[in-house]
């Protein structure tokens, strides 16, 4: 059954535009004259979208800054209206948009948490009931009865957190909101949002910009673009989607601008970094490569004064900057100095182990006894390992590289009471 069902709906807005005092008696003049006034076009920040979510399951929204899906949480949660079409939801709603954003500064966290809970429709009894829940997950058991204008910003969201996911809802609307506190405290937050999902089996509508989240909590994911639907389905090819198409935006900034490709760099009058490539098993420049492909990253520089104890180093990270790996010279070539010069170096990878995906590369020169960082960036190339043909099966594209293993089974025990029949495992 659905319980949610947008149909075609347009949410458009009127822009603000400066005008001077003449041309607005202008136009006031004009329309109660009934001559036609030319205004801007209205804006719109969602066009025709239209999809039903069915109960129980966890729908993920994606898509880059100005996309819609805010507006859209914000339609679905009745804060605002569609300008047309109409917006279908069945049960109650529990909306975690801008958490914290609700509580009083000069209340107690005591007195937050009963006005807050009853706007949000708990009843007194109710929030006496969870009371306890709630302040103790957000951890703020010594702060209960201290003026919220006391507390830190991650205090305030965790309270915000804590009270939004102690109601009852059969809906419940998260706009990045999972990334709160600190790191344990976002550890809970996953694991409640798992509670709720898997265990509660409620409705989840999720917005956020951590791409791998949303991939792994949700059972299908929307991609947003210019408030249009560009696909909408299974969360790894959507993810997927996604990746690709805010990677060909980097290299479009980048080719217009080179000095964009290299905004993200730490640089020092001892050593100037000219190129950065990667090369295909056919020691050519790439930015696509097959899929265990050897590969090469070549570095070339000047070196303008000696450089000690030289280390270079080469890593790999995913586009919304996750570590994946990294590898410095000094484990195989231990040089004592770089004399002022131009300098090549490669780094050579045998049968590169990335799954299908989009990454770029990192790259470090330290020199030193102290290992002084000469040069260092992050998203110099970026780079996409292409799906093989035939493609990899579902179960081994997940995560960021194929390990190389090899399984094996054997019988280690033939008594009939060590194997259990189909009859013994049913019950």
């Amino acid at each position: 059954m659905n319980v949610i069902e947008v149909n075609h709906v347009t949410k458009a807005f009127r822009l603000g535009e400066a005008l001077s005092v003449w041309q607005l008696l202008g136009a006031k003049i004009g329309r109660a004259s009934g001559r036609p006034v030319q205004e801007r076009a209205p804006f719109k920040a969602l066009d025709d979208v239209h999809f039903a979510v069915e109960e129980g399951e966890v729908l993920g929204i994606i898509g880059s800054n100005g996309a819609g899906k805010s507006t859209l949480l914000k339609l679905l949660s009745g804060i605002t209206e569609p300008t047309t079409g109409t917006v279908s939801v069945r049960g109650t709603v529990a909306p975690l948009i801008e958490v914290g954003a609700g509580l009083i500064s000069d209340l107690t966290g005591r007195e937050n948490v009963f006005l807050n809970g009853a706007i949000l429709g708990m009843s007194r009894a109710q929030i006496r009931a969870k009371f306890d829940e709630i302040i103790g997950f957000a951890e703020l058991e010594k702060f209960v009865d201290t003026p919220v204008k006391q507390y830190s910003s991650g205090m305030v969201v965790r309270l915000g957190f804590s009270i939004a996911t102690s109601i009852d809802a059969d809906i419940l609307i998260v706009d990045e909101v999972l990334a709160v506190g600190d790191l344990a405290f976002q550890r809970k937050c996953f694991d409640k949002m798992e509670d709720m999902i898997k265990r509660q089996g409620k409705t989840v509508l999720l917005v956020s910009h951590n791409i791998r989240q949303v991939e792994r909590l949700c059972s299908r994911v929307i991609l947003l673009d210019h408030g249009e639907i560009v696909k909408d389905g299974d969360p790894t090819r959507v993810c997927d989607l996604f990746y690709e198409r805010s990677d060909q935006k980097i290299k479009l900034v980048s080719k217009q601008n080179k000095k964009v490709e290299w905004a993200n760099t730490h640089t020092s009058d001892v050593v100037t970094v000219r190129e950065i490539s990667l090369l295909n098993s056919a020691m050519e420049m790439t930015e696509q490569l097959r899929y265990k492909e050897d590969i090469a990253v070549r570095v070339r520089f000047t070196a303008h004064k000696d450089v000690k104890s030289p280390v270079l180093g080469v890593g790999v990270h995913t586009p919304d900057m996750l570590y994946i790996t990294t590898h410095n010279s000094d484990v195989q070539i231990r040089a004592e100095r770089f004399a002022p010069g131009e300098y090549e170096a490669i780094c050579k990878v045998r049968k590169c182990p990335l799954l299908p995906g989009v990454y770029a590369l990192r790259v470090g020169i330290s020199g030193g006894l102290t290992s002084e960082t000469l040069f260092y960036g992050e998203n110099l190339v970026h780079f996409q390992v292409a799906n093989p043909d035939p493609p990899l099966i579902e179960a081994n594209r997940h995560g960021f590289f194929e390990m190389d293993a090899l399984w094996e089974s054997r019988l280690v025990d033939d008594r009939p009471s060590a194997v259990p029949t189909l009859a013994t495992t049913a019950r």
